[in-house]
């Protein structure tokens, strides 16, 4: 056998996304590596795997859709293998995909991957960011294992467990003249431009805090990016909400940003994982699950000020 396992796992990315940018996204390997791994495969394998269109993905051919489930299953075998072995060996192995809310991701992934790799040396983290809608539904289709993520909208077919509570703040520039106030009223920056949160489900979560104020939001203008939200606001383009607490105080571009607590009572969102509600847990998946209960709690958040840490 001349095809390896890791060229079926970029085929099965391919064939399920139907697009080469997709599956690079998925497996966080470059478009180049995954199209030079598929046609070794298509030449080893003497088929035509799928259909190129230009500019508009790919399509399975009908070999390839056969395949697609052949390979799946292969994959599946070779992971059983994997988690066989450390069942007796004792050692805990095998790859993880890891999903991750993008506005959490650059904080709480970098730290937490080392940490759970330096614990276990024979496992792999594979982690792929998205908003929360996505992210759910990747849970459902099992492209990821587990999500790190909020309690936001979360159905009966997936298992949230909290982690830590984070409530919600207000972001405005250090010259902005509520600056050096501490807490203010929603109703005292209603007026104001809001650069908005733009992401699924999030944004739906700060607009209610207005709707529950009896509030109209101005917003002023709107990103998915959390770090364009932040330097707007750093540059006095308006102010905004949020939950995270990064470490810096500074927007991309140098500025400094002042949280200001919000008066009131406001639901707090829950950092937590999520998981597939109906599968068996691999012991895997398990351990990955209670590093994160012992990295991310109210007194420490990876690359974040927990709500314990204070001021």
């Amino acid at each position: 056998m001349r095809f390896t396992l890791r060229q079926l796992e970029y085929f099965v990315a391919a064939g399920e996304t139907e697009s080469i940018t997709r599956a690079s996204e998925r497996t966080s390997i470059s478009q180049p590596s995954i199209s030079t791994a598929i046609s070794q495969l298509e030449r080893e394998l003497g088929v035509q795997l799928f259909i190129r269109h230009h500019a508009q993905g790919l399509s399975l051919t009908r070999a390839g859709r056969r395949l697609l489930r052949e390979a799946k299953a292969l994959l599946e075998q070779a992971e059983g293998l994997y988690h066989l072995a450390g069942e007796v060996s004792g050692q805990l192995r095998g790859s993880l995909a890891v999903g991750c809310l993008v506005t959490l991701a650059p904080m709480i992934v970098p730290e937490l991957a080392h940490s759970f790799i330096a614990a276990y040396p024979e496992s792999e983290i594979r982690p792929q960011e998205d908003h929360q809608e996505a992210l759910l539904e990747r849970l459902r289709r099992a492209e990821i294992d587990v999500a790190i993520t909020y309690d936001l909208q979360i159905p009966n077919d997936i298992a949230f467990q909290p982690l830590v509570s984070l409530p919600p703040h207000a972001l405005v520039s250090e010259d902005h003249p509520l600056a050096r106030r501490g807490e203010v009223r929603l109703g005292e920056l209603a007026d104001e431009p809001l650069i908005l949160l733009d992401l699924p489900m999030s944004r739906e979560y700060f607009l209610a805090m207005f709707m529950r104020e009896g509030l109209e939001p101005n917003i002023g203008a709107r990103s998915a990016h959390q770090e364009v939200v932040r330097t707007m606001v750093a540059n006095g383009h308006g102010y905004s909400l949020a939950n995270i607490r990064p470490r810096s105080d500074q927007a991309m571009d140098g500025r400094r940003l002042v949280r200001l607590a919000l008066a009131g009572d406001f639901r707090p969102m829950a950092i937590g994982t999520a998981t597939a509600a109906r599968i068996n847990k691999m012991r895997l998946l398990s351990a990955f699950e209670a590093h994160c209960r012992a990295c991310i709690s109210d007194r420490h958040i990876p690359g974040m000020v927990a709500p314990g840490e204070g001021a």
